[in-house]
């Protein structure tokens, strides 16, 4: 099994945001968590592979998220599987979203 993970983020001073790609290729990929440094407003994990995305706004309900698939539809997804926000920064994403070998990119604006 082998995770690679990048991350870059802004300078506090321009505002804060940070982004990075992830890539999990264990058989049974678990969950993802990832300190973003600040606490975001705004979170969205793309898989450029299955071309299927999930995005969290300040103010959803806890595991709540907008799940767009690769034809366009949009659904709030409420299945409490993909994206959760911690007051300390941390985001949690589930595995039920994160498949083997597939190339994600992820962006937090706080």
């Amino acid at each position: 099994m082998a995770i690679t993970s990048t991350q870059t983020k802004a300078p506090a001073s321009v505002f804060n945001k940070a982004q990075g790609s992830y890539l999990d290729s264990a058989g049974t990929p678990a969950a993802a968590t990832i300190t973003v440094g600040f606490l975001p407003r705004y979170f969205a994990w793309h898989s450029t592979t299955g071309r299927i995305s999930y995005e969290w706004f300040e103010g959803m309900a806890a595991g709540t998220s907008l799940k767009t698939v690769a034809n366009g539809t949009r659904t709030l997804d409420t299945a409490d599987v993909a994206i959760s926000v911690a007051a300390t920064g941390i985001v949690t994403i589930g595995a039920a979203v994160i498949l083997q070998n597939e190339q994600i990119r992820w962006v937090a604006e706080g």
